[in-house]
């Protein structure tokens, strides 16, 4: 899928991501004080180089961090630098592709790349220039944070679609509700698979539907290291999320020297 397709998902998603979750600002907190328990020094200098509408830039950046965050979107970056200063933080954004970073050699005392957003890469080529890049921007022994869908189980699985999400708008009458949920159509390599991302928003007692759609490689865990490795990373383990408390697996590796 063309890197446009990508960015054209996330510009039309920006506006409502925040939807996806049931209370995004506790979600920002909390994938915020994960993140910080790994990186395990204060006021590191942070890329967060898929960093959406802010949620993991901005909770790194609450718990004192130095962050800047960057994105194929320029939506979704802008959206970011909104967030952040309407909570009084300096976020620096940027709109950049991860495989070609606008940032110079060993700047940044950790690199994260969370919430699946590696995957939407779809080949080996294409992963490995964007972690060299991760690993480029990298200080000496700097530390990288991937987190990915659990994709050796759901490529067992092949699941079909998402249970729907469901997300209380503040300070309507009648306390009302948007859902949102993914349709998953399984390439016959049973490693690729088109999203349908669906929001369901109310309209005067009726409902809107609005439709995103994207690809991703359901990247598993072996091959997923394999790759940092080959890109200069050491130290590569796997942190699930009844360690982390964060939502999704994190590949955890240092940048080699």
């Amino acid at each position: 899928m063309p890197e446009t397709s990508v960015a054209h998902f996330y510009d039309e998603l920006a506006d409502d991501y925040h939807l996806i979750y049931a209370d995004w600002d506790a979600s920002i907190r909390r994938q915020g004080n994960a993140l910080d328990a790994l990186i395990g020094q204060d006021r590191a200098a942070v890329l967060d180089c898929s960093c959406g509408i802010g949620t993991q830039a901005i909770g790194l950046a609450l718990r004192g961090h130095r962050v800047t965050g960057s994105d194929l979107s320029p939506r979704a970056a802008a959206r970011a630098a909104r967030e952040g200063a309407r909570l009084g933080l300096g976020l620096h954004t940027a709109v950049a592709d991860m495989r070609r970073l606008p940032f110079p050699n060993g700047q940044f005392d950790t690199v994260v790349c969370a919430d699946n957003s590696l995957p939407h890469l779809l080949t080996e080529q294409d992963v490995h220039a964007a972690l060299a890049e991760m690993r480029r921007v990298l200080r000496p022994t700097g530390l990288l944070l991937v987190s990915t869908r659990p994709y050796d189980d759901l490529v067992r699985d092949r699941p079909a679609s998402t249970p729907p999400q469901v997300h209380q708008i503040a300070d309507t009458e009648g306390g009302e509700r948007t859902v949102t949920f993914q349709l998953w159509h399984w390439h016959d390599d049973g490693e690729h698979y088109d999203l349908e991302h669906f929001q369901l928003l109310p309209a005067g007692g009726h409902w809107r539907v609005r439709v995103r759609r994207t690809t991703y490689w359901a990247l598993g865990r072996d091959r997923l290291a394999g790759l940092a490795a080959e890109a200069g990373f050491v130290d590569l383990g796997w942190r699930m999320p009844q360690e982390t408390g964060f939502f999704q697996p994190l590949l955890v590796a240092r940048a080699g020297v």
